[in-house]
């Protein structure tokens, strides 16, 4: 038997492969299929099953692309409804491959769906169970993403109270915890670095299996801090039950290499959004007018789906030379299936041919610290990251609902922006930049330098993660 998970950092995002006597299971694919096409390539296996935990929120799943590519069966958990062939098991049915089994355990509180897939090796022993959005180390999934759900998240999150208690932790300690993601992910809040882990260590730390806790105190706990998910959650929990285009379509469309001329008209033609996908360095000191940064050296796809509320909005990107490939494929993990072409030769291309390139201000610590207290200082961190400690003084604007604050800010003011690193300011001021905010300048280093500079700040107070 092979257990091997594959981990994807830019969503926080686990998926697993299985193996057993030339038979596997992948569980949770993401949108492209080589990784694990390869794997089983390796072993000499035929992919057999493409379990899913759940109708996934932050990301498309490859489950119908595996499944057209190996003729692997679909299984969703009990009340799964998807628009295309697929077998809904029972509760506790079981799954036989190779020399091993898997028992499908309904395990509803995230999304009804939701299933748990507890995996028992040659001997018949329990071995590990792949929680999905069930059980994350450190946490639990959050009750209100389900699609269409006539229930409330309270009403998910009693659910989600039954099926830890009645169906997980009555399992052995030593049965492995592979869960769906890990520190990052939005579909949680307080969830480990870590990646897996015994159920009995989560037994003793995680605050959701506490063995004296009440429902009651367990739904008020689960739902307490959370705050509005991202906007593509439930677009992308509604390609994955209803179907969506195959990647190749999407990687034949979106790897067309354009020069300056062709690239301008299919921006003015299609309204196009243009992504600079270059790294934050590179980007501040020469971009193209208009376009928007994220940068694919950070968490790139989480923060499209952020940002971007059209998933077939047509998109343009500048990227790196050979990072093509990884951009349209990163899109369409969250389902951004319509990117029309890159820049080919990138700004460099775009300069050489007369056209204008802007650049944002960049202002390393030490000479903000001579300023700071005579300039307009705005903090486009997490609501909870700036209630927990900020720069005195400093404005919250997060960069989750950017948009949202356009109309509070003043176009004659010079702002200037910080984050955690710089990663996301320089989003917010590209975003600016774009909407006629010509005064913005990114603090190099963000919260961390302007913390270790000694800058004043507020007390530090404990806070719940948030999105």
């Amino acid at each position: 038997m092979k257990v091997e998970q594959l981990y994807t950092g830019c969503l926080a995002e686990a998926a697993y492969y299985i193996e057993s006597k030339g038979e596997a299971v992948i569980i949770d694919p993401l949108r492209e299929t080589s990784p694990y096409l390869d794997l089983a390539k390796q072993d000499g296996a035929k992919i057999k099953y493409i379990l899913e935990t759940h109708f996934h929120a932050d990301f498309v799943s490859g489950h119908l692309d595996l499944a057209k590519e190996t003729g692997g069966t679909i299984v969703y958990g009990p009340t799964a409804k998807p628009n295309f062939e697929a077998h809904v098991a029972t509760d506790g049915e079981i799954l036989k491959v190779g020399d091993v089994t898997i028992k499908v355990l309904h395990t509803p509180g995230h999304t009804m769906e939701s299933t748990t897939y507890l995996l028992r090796d040659e001997s018949g022993k329990d071995y590990a169970i792949f929680t999905g959005d069930t059980l994350f180390l450190g946490d639990v999934g959050r009750p209100d993403l389900a699609v269409k759900s006539d229930l409330s998240r309270e009403d998910l999150a009693g659910f989600l109270f039954d099926s830890l208690r009645e169906k997980i932790m009555p399992l052995a300690d030593e049965v492995i915890v592979y869960p769906g993601h890990g520190a990052g992910s939005a579909c949680g809040k307080k969830m480990s670095s870590d990646t897996s882990g015994l159920l009995g260590d989560q037994k003793k730390l995680n605050y959701a299996l506490r063995a004296d806790m009440t429902k009651e105190e367990f739904v008020k706990e689960v739902t307490d801090g959370l705050v509005e998910p991202p906007q593509y959650f439930p677009k992308n929990a509604v390609m994955n039950k209803m179907g969506y285009e195959s990647i190749e379509n999407v990687l034949e469309q979106g790897l067309k290499p354009l020069s300056v001329r062709a690239f301008k008209a299919a921006w003015e033609e299609s309204d196009a959004l243009v992504i600079d996908t270059r790294n934050r360095e590179d980007f501040p000191q020469g971009y193209i007018p208009g376009s928007m940064f994220v940068g694919l050296d950070g968490s790139f796809a989480t923060w499209v789906g952020t940002l971007i509320t059209d998933l077939q909005k047509p998109i343009l990107y500048i990227a790196e030379p050979g990072k093509e490939e990884e951009v349209v494929t990163r899109l369409a993990r969250v389902g951004y299936d319509n990117p029309i072409g890159f820049l080919d030769g990138g700004v460099e291309a775009w300069s050489d041919a007369g056209e204008t390139v802007e650049t944002i201000e960049n202002i390393e610590v030490d000479a903000f610290a001579e300023l700071y207290q005579e300039v307009d200082v705005v903090d486009v961190r997490k609501a909870s990251e700036f209630d927990s400690q900020h720069l005195v003084d400093a404005e919250n604007v997060p960069l989750d609902f950017i948009f949202r604050h356009f109309s509070s800010l003043d176009t004659d003011k010079k702002y200037y922006l910080y984050c955690a690193s710089g990663y996301r300011s320089l989003i917010a001021a590209s975003l600016l930049k774009a909407n006629g905010f010509d005064k913005v300048v990114n603090i190099i280093g963000g919260f961390k330098a302007i913390s270790e500079k000694g800058l004043p700040l507020t007390q530090f107070t404990e806070q719940s993660t948030e999105l």
